[in-house]
């Protein structure tokens, strides 16, 4: 084991990797009470949602399943220590765009996740995958993290009823001495303090002590028996397969557009993970990722994996970073951690003290960590500054990731056109840029 780890070369220990791959399950652990809370729909009416709303258990299992085994074949056959789990962002557009805004059956998202997880798959085998992520400009790479981040963030607010509607200026201030809206600030300023002081897994920590905080003042109901605690594993049954039965319904232009968004988001995402949490592990050769196909692959596998089980698309996850720093540096960090996600699966009666009101400072703290791509986008240059903003500006005031993205890909080659940089843009752009032009013109 240690050899194929390569533990000596690395300078690693069974310990050192231990510890590592339980600081990044703890760091990322919220993901398994956030992800049915979102795409559950928590607090939107019944009436609201075409075609029923998905199982809350189904999807907790679901998330495990996949995380673990994403998690897993990072760590075995990349032999990278990042850890994998159904995307943030990614989830509140599924929820929130594709079920709710467009009204698409949660089974048909799942078939276009599913679909998204293939191309995904096809992409990572390929070289098709170097052209891809050298054709979308770092610009707008950057514009659609910050612009998902403001976009959770807002949903976050909104679980909250921090911010609520309003007929006079559309969205105004809630009702912020309500002891739910109470309870969420509380959290926010507990989750800040916490990231503040660098506590690696302020977020999952946050969550705990704000739960603890309701049940405290009587807005949560604590749990009475260890049967609250620990229980048996949710049957899958509700969610399973049900991306195939469905399969069919994905040929249309409106779901080409969500599959192109899933798409999009889910591999930029994880190329930048793995850079990032690569980079600091020092484990970057000559300036590239070792195992890039192994990694990529290990993405779009989980991403397939999750949409057959019954949830959003799967990344590569910046909370590895927390591993790393504590030492972690070869996949048994990663193994690690998915042995955590299955010895989760049986603390599925959790979910019940996992109200929105404990979620939505999870929410908007993931927001203000992915902001922090704004920093490195050149405002400073007009053609590049115009898509980005709208690309970020759009996503929340939309309630889309989807419209953004496309309202970003329209600008971006019209306003280098004028600059006169037009030998810049990718044909990739192009095409992009006539297939979101189309979607305007025909569905949004």
């Amino acid at each position: 084991m240690k050899r194929f780890f390569r533990f000596d070369e690395l300078n690693t220990s069974y310990r050192t990797e231990i510890i590592a791959g339980i600081t990044t399950f703890l760091s990322m652990a919220y993901i398994l009470f956030v992800n049915p809370n979102v795409l559950t729909l928590q607090g939107v009416p019944d009436s609201a949602i075409n075609g029923g709303r998905m199982d809350a258990g189904a999807i907790f299992t679901a998330t495990a399943i996949a995380s673990a085994i994403g998690t897993l074949i990072m760590g075995v056959f990349a032999k990278l220590p990042i850890a994998l789990a159904p995307g943030m962002g990614l989830n509140a557009f599924f929820a929130f765009t594709v079920v709710l805004t467009y009204g698409i059956p949660w089974e048909t998202a799942l078939a276009g996740v599913l679909a998204s997880g293939v191309i995904f798959m096809i992409l990572s085998l390929s070289g098709l995958r170097e052209l891809l992520i050298n054709a979308i400009p770092p610009t707008l790479k950057l514009a659609v993290g910050a612009g998902i981040g403001l976009f959770i963030a807002f949903i976050g607010l909104k679980n909250a009823n921090l911010v609520v509607m309003s007929e006079d200026t559309v969205v105004a201030l809630g009702d912020i001495h309500s002891g739910p809206a109470l309870l969420a600030i509380f959290g926010i300023f507990v989750t800040a303090i916490l990231l503040v002081k660098g506590f690696r897994a302020a977020i999952f920590i946050g969550m705990i002590i704000t739960a603890a905080a309701g049940m405290i003042v009587g807005l949560i109901d604590p749990p009475t028996a260890v049967g609250e605690v620990v229980g048996s594993v949710p049957s899958l049954a509700p969610t399973f397969g049900a991306a195939f039965a469905h399969f069919g319904d994905i040929f249309t232009i409106q779901m080409l557009t969500v599959i192109l968004t899933f798409l999009f988001v889910d591999f930029f995402d994880t190329a930048g993970t793995l850079v990032a949490v690569a980079t600091k592990a020092g484990l970057m050769k000559d300036g590239k990722l070792p195992n890039p196909g192994q990694a990529l692959l290990a993405d779009s596998g989980a991403t397939v994996a999750g949409a057959i089980l019954g949830t959003s698309n799967t990344t590569a996850y910046v909370e590895s970073t927390t591993g790393v720093g504590a030492g972690g540096r070869s996949g048994f960090t990663a193994v690690v951690t998915a042995i955590c996600f299955l010895l989760a699966l049986f603390f599925s009666p959790l979910l019940s003290v996992i109200t929105n009101e404990v979620t939505a400072p999870a929410l908007i703290v993931v927001g203000v960590l992915m902001c922090s791509s704004l920093k490195d986008i050149e405002w400073d240059k007009v053609e590049l500054a115009v898509p980005a903003f709208f690309t970020i500006l759009m996503m929340p005031l939309t309630g889309s990731i989807a419209t953004g993205i496309a309202v970003g890909f329209i600008f971006y080659p019209l306003t280098l056109l004028v600059k006169g940089r037009v030998k810049e843009i990718h044909p990739v752009m192009w095409f992009l840029f006539v297939v979101f032009l189309l979607y305007f013109i025909f569905l949004a």
